[in-house]
C-alpha cells in the first residue's frame, strides 16, 4: 500500500494510542537500534545534509546496517541526494517501510510523502512533533547498527523532538564551516546538547580548504582551523575536516553518495576518517558497559 502525506496526517490525527503505549512502541523500536547519531548544525549552508548522507553511506560501506532518517520537515533533501525521491513508501499492516538504498541502508523522509517536489509543508510545532514520532514509532527499521538522523539547522522543534523521544541513546555530530559566523552558531548547538543531556560525538569541519585541480595549491576559502579550535575550547572531540571539492556538488545532484562513487579521493578518505573515529568511540563505550 502506498502512503501520501494526507494519509500520514490523517493517521496521526486519529491515533488513539495512550502515552504509555506509545512510549512502549518507541522503546521497542529503539531497542533494535544500537547507536543513534543526530547530525546538527548551528546555521544553514554548512553542508550538514551532505555530511549526514556520506556518514551513513560510509557506515553502510563498512558493513553496518544503517537507517537514515530525514527530519528536516520543511526542506527535506535526503531523497534527492540519494536519487530516490520518486520512490513510493509502502506499508505492512499499517507500519511504514523505509525506502532501501543498497543492501544495508534504509531511508525515511517527509520528502517521500509529498504529492510533488514543489509542495511546501506548512506545519506548526505539534504537527512536526507528530510526524517525527511516527517516523520513530511507526517505521519498520528492523535491527540497525546505526540510525543517522539529519535535522534542520538550529535548535528548534525537530532536534528537540528527537532529543525528547530518544533521550540519551543519541549522540550529536555537530557540523560547522571554519569561519567565525558559523563557529559562533555552533556554540549554540553545543549548548543545546548539554541542556538536553545529549552526548556529543564531536565536531566536523566541512568546506575546510580547497585544492585547485589545476595547480594543486590549497586555498582556505573560509579560513581554516575554526572547528578544531572550538572543539579544544569546548572540550569535545574533533572528528575531522572535510575539504571542498566541486565533485561533491555533482555527486549530490546526481543522487550518488560521494563516499561510494569516489572512494579514493581526499574527500572520501576524510569522511572515512570521521566514521572511523565514531566507530572507535562506540566500540570503546561497548567495552566499558
Amino acid at each position: 500500500m502506498h502512503f501520501k502525506r494526507e494519509e500520514i496526517i490523517r493517521e496521526m490525527n486519529h491515533n488513539s494510542l495512550d502515552e504509555e503505549k506509545e512510549k512502549q512502541i518507541i522503546n521497542e523500536r529503539l531497542s533494535m537500534i544500537k547507536h543513534v547519531l543526530l547530525v546538527l548544525s548551528g546555521k544553514g549552508g554548512v553542508g550538514k545534509s551532505t555530511v549526514a548522507v556520506n556518514i551513513a553511506a560510509d557506515l553502510a560501506r563498512e558493513g553496518m546496517e544503517v537507517g537514515l532518517l530525514d527530519v528536516d520537515i520543511h526542506g527535506p533533501s535526503i531523497p534527492g541526494m540519494l536519487g530516490i525521491a520518486d520512490e513510493p513508501v509502502l506499508s505492512n499492516e499499517g507500519v511504514l517501510l523505509p525506502v532501501e538504498f543498497g543492501p544495508n541502508l534504509k531511508v525515511m523522509s517527509i520528502g517521500f510523502l509529498t504529492q510533488g517536489r514543489n509542495d511546501a509543508v506548512i506545519w506548526r510545532g505539534p504537527m512536526k512533533y507528530g510526524v517525527i514520532r511516527q517516523f520513530i514509532s511507526n517505521v519498520e527499521w528492523g535491527e540497525l547498527d546505526y540510525l543517522v538522523i539529519d535535522s534542520p539547522p538550529g535548535t528548534g522543534d525537530e532536534p528537540l523532538s528527537v532529543a525528547q523521544m530518544i533521550g540519551g541513546k543519541a549522540s550529536a555530530v555537530v557540523v560547522t564551516t571554519p569561519q567565525r559566523v558559523s563557529i559562533d552558531d555552533v556554540r549554540k548547538s553545543i549548548d543545546f546538547c548539554r541542556k538536553v543531556e545529549m552526548p556529543i560525538a564531536g565536531i566536523v569541519e566541512n568546506m575546510s580548504g580547497f585544492t585547485c585541480p589545476h595547480c594543486g595549491g590549497t586555498v582556505d576559502i573560509f579560513t581554516n582551523g575554526g572547528g578544531i579550535r572550538l572543539a579544544e575550547e569546548m572540550e569535545i572531540p574533533f572528528l575531522g575536516s572535510i575539504p571542498l571539492d566541486p565533485q561533491v556538488v555533482t555527486s549530490c545532484d546526481d543522487g550518488s553518495p560521494f563516499t561510494i562513487c569516489h572512494v579514493n579521493t581526499t574527500v572520501a578518505q576524510s569522511f572515512h576518517e570521521v566514521v572511523k573515529k565514531i566507530l572507535s568511540q562506540d566500540n570503546e563505550k561497548e567495552k566499558n558497559k
